[in-house]
């Protein structure tokens, strides 16, 4: 582990105990937690997608003042639904995106995960004839025109007597660097390979969709070295990066012990059935920070990874949630090879 930063699901609502009451709160608090984050050192600052619910939606324009309000913290999603999205808008404001953040930005895309709304995707005039009920084929190729239209290819025609007989036109912007920054969220070793395959950097979160009955961490690692192998034997010679997602909470005060204590005493995967499919859930870890230090340098996708996304309680507030942040910072992530952001941009590993 190299960096870490927060994933915030973006949760909003009018309830005892919430800080973040409405959209709004949400929007404004999540900038200002990126910009303490950045001064802290904290490496990302990452966002969850999710439609037809009280939580963060439309992430183009939040990533946008969060990267203009800060200097060094990469910006990004953690994951954009690509069934919701039209590829070729999402393209040219993705480059504008990493345009405007000067390269800080990490855009994790997938098919999207389970939601409130039955194939909701439809509601915003995109159906996939061919998997209705999963939206996996029509994220694919709407991923694949992505891919194509960010990788500068000429897709539309040309008026002929605007810019002469027989022109393809690309998107504009274009950004040099964003497939760079194009990661593909991953609950399988299926597609763990299929990222590797297409060179792009692998985004795993707190869940695969298998269960073998070995414990989380350990099933995680496998899909990451499956993506490292696809990558190499795909003939990439870049430095792929890779993230994992964690709840983790450093117990500090009697404030994070109210909070969060009682998880150090129920920690353990869990198994659950998700999009029909049986899979395996990572633990919450809580605990004092020598412990958390014993406990995450034994989590072998934790150490594999570069980056470390921590999930954070958004609805407790932006001082709590830098409160967290800092702890972790200052007691828990030097010990597992954390370098701050005044170091520079983070680094992948060498695939050999």
């Amino acid at each position: 582990m190299k960096a870490f930063g927060f994933l915030s699901f973006g949760h909003y609502a009018d309830v005892p105990g919430s800080v973040t009451r409405t959209a709004g709160d949400m929007l404004h608090q999540t900038i200002e937690l990126a910009e303490g984050a950045d001064e802290i050192g904290v490496n990302g600052a990452y966002v969850r997608v999710h439609h037809w619910a009280r939580q963060a939606a439309s992430p183009m324009p939040l990533l946008t003042a969060m990267a203009a309000r800060t200097k060094r913290i990469e910006v990004g999603t953690g994951v954009i639904d690509m069934r919701y999205e039209n590829p070729l808008q999402l393209a040219e404001e993705a480059a504008a995106l990493d345009l405007i953040a000067g390269g800080r930005i990490a855009l994790g895309i997938s098919r999207g995960s389970p939601e409130t709304a039955l194939r909701g995707y439809e509601a915003f005039g995109y159906v996939d004839g061919e998997d209705a009920e999963r939206g996996s084929v029509l994220a694919r190729e709407k991923f694949d025109l992505f891919l194509r239209a960010i990788d500068g290819e000429a897709i539309a025609p040309g008026d002929a007597h605007m810019v002469g007989p027989g022109r393809y036109l690309a998107i504009e912007p274009q950004s040099p660097t964003l497939r760079d920054h194009v990661w593909w969220g991953s609950g399988s070793r299926a597609t763990a390979e299929t990222t590797g395959r297409l060179g792009l950097n692998l985004m795993s979160s707190t869940l695969v969709t298998e269960a073998t009955g070995q414990p989380f961490h350990e099933l995680q690692r496998e899909q990451i070295d499956i993506f490292r192998a696809a990558y190499r034997e795909a003939g990439h010679t870049g430095t792929p990066r890779v993230s994992v997602s964690r709840s983790v909470f450093p117990l500090m005060d009697d404030r994070d012990r109210a909070y969060f204590g009682l998880r150090s005493a129920e920690n353990g995967d869990q198994i659950g059935v998700i999009d029909g499919l049986r899979s395996t859930f990572g633990k919450t870890y809580a605990a004092e920070p020598d412990v958390l230090i014993e406990q995450l340098k034994a989590d072998e996708a934790v150490m594999a990874a570069d980056t470390l996304m921590l999930t954070i309680p958004n609805q407790l507030g932006p001082d709590y949630n830098l409160h967290v942040l800092q702890a972790f910072a200052e007691h828990v992530a030097p010990a597992l090879g954390w370098k701050p952001n005044t170091e520079g941009p983070v680094q992948g590993d060498p695939v050999v």
